[in-house]
């Protein structure tokens, strides 16, 4: 009897390790192509499915200095307000930035009061609520509006200093340090933009936190034009990269095959007041088109097309960046966004309801690229189409 109750005591405990493992396995991606018949509830519960291991902005342990967010020791009652916004009626605004330790000050009433952003973080905002001031989450915002329109960009705006190539094999690391952990580690040749340029590094948006490379690694600088007159002939008007997981699934190993299709597909130059959609250009999600199956939004969680939400949502950070475009279409993945970008600024396709449909509204044309190579970075591209060079770009 003895023996017989350690031999299924022995097989509970494998059974109990196996499950973590299994749960990881089929947990990889949902965030794309949708049924015509999903809801907004089944997208806001099938998205939730899409955090593996990827970090959610949370406080990370890191060796060394990272990014300078504002504090909200250095707020002050002159501090301006950049955004106005509502927020959700469950949201806590917190004395310190981990929601984990911190105890909330102040709670939505839910009668749709304004609050004022003062500082917009990858993760947290500092509001101004109720005559209180303290940290909140970007996923607890909604109707977030520039107080002057004309010299604020859009909310969630991150305009590229710079694009680049990897001149070696370049860890993104944690922090400014090479004694840190990488978050992914990207091939020569990769292209990609860059963000800010700190000490030496260069800083880069990472999920809902950042990542750093070191400015040696990095070749063929391009600056991005600040406005829409290009600094030189080969300068982009405006550049953004989202990076992705490079875990050994198969599932994962075919989305990034999506995104490469994708971004072919999606390369173009566009006229004055013409318009894009995206299903219609990038798709049909097809195996005849080389579109492989990955996580989508479905209730089999699988679908051709995989992955191509990323490119869809890379291109919508940098289309925010033009004054001059117009979003004539553009769905959130449910409630909290896709992860691999900042809350906010996700672009879901798939479908009549789910697409990114936009229209440039500039008097000169303006050139679509996409850059992938499969190493974890996925970078967007606008150019301006009527310069010398644009011919040969």
């Amino acid at each position: 009897m003895l023996k017989r109750m350690m031999s299924l005591l022995l097989a509970f405990l494998l059974l109990m390790t196996a499950v973590p493992a299994l749960a990881e396995e089929e947990g990889d991606d949902f965030e794309d192509e949708t049924p015509e018949s999903l809801t907004d509830d089944d997208l806001a519960e099938l998205h939730d499915l899409d955090d593996i291991d990827e970090n959610d902005g949370e406080p990370t342990f890191t060796v060394g200095p990272t990014w300078h967010e504002m504090e909200l020791s250095e707020v002050t009652s002159k501090t301006p307000a950049l955004y106005t916004c509502r927020v959700k009626d469950d949201s806590g605004i917190y004395p310190i930035r981990d929601a984990i330790l911190g105890t909330h000050i102040i709670r939505s009433s839910g009668k749709g009061s304004r609050g004022e952003l003062l500082f917009v973080g990858a993760n947290w905002c500092i509001i101004r609520y109720k005559k209180k001031v303290g940290y909140i989450k970007r996923d607890k915002l909604y109707d977030v509006t520039p107080v002057d329109p004309v010299n604020t960009p859009p909310y969630g705006v991150q305009k590229s200093t710079y694009i680049c190539e990897t001149a070696v094999e370049c860890p993104v690391r944690k922090s400014m340090s090479d004694e840190d952990d990488s978050w992914v580690v990207l091939n020569p040749g990769t292209k990609l933009s860059i963000w800010r340029i700190q000490d030496g590094w260069a800083v880069v948006p990472y999920w809902r936190t950042y990542g750093y490379i070191r400015m040696e690694n990095l070749t063929d600088l391009i600056p991005v034009s600040p406005t829409d007159t290009p600094l030189r002939d080969d300068a982009p008007i405006a550049a953004y990269t989202s990076f992705y997981t490079m875990v050994q699934t198969p599932k994962n190993m075919n989305r990034l095959v999506n995104i490469d299709v994708a971004c072919r597909r999606l390369t173009r130059v566009m006229k004055p007041g013409e318009s894009l959609d995206f299903n219609k250009q990038v798709g049909p999600y097809r195996k005849s088109l080389g579109y492989l199956e990955a996580g989508v939004l479905t209730e089999t969680g699988i679908g051709y097309g995989g992955g191509t939400c990323q490119v869809s949502s890379t291109l919508y950070n940098a289309l925010l960046q033009l004054p001059g475009i117009t979003i004539l279409q553009r769905r959130p993945h449910g409630p909290s966004g896709a992860k691999y970008l900042p809350h906010g600024v996700d672009a879901a396709v798939g479908n009549s309801q789910l697409n990114l449909r936009f229209r440039n509204d500039y008097d000169f044309p303006i050139r679509v690229e996409g850059h992938t190579t499969s190493d974890g970075a996925l970078l967007m591209i606008v150019y301006r189409a009527d310069t010398p060079s644009s011919d040969a770009q």
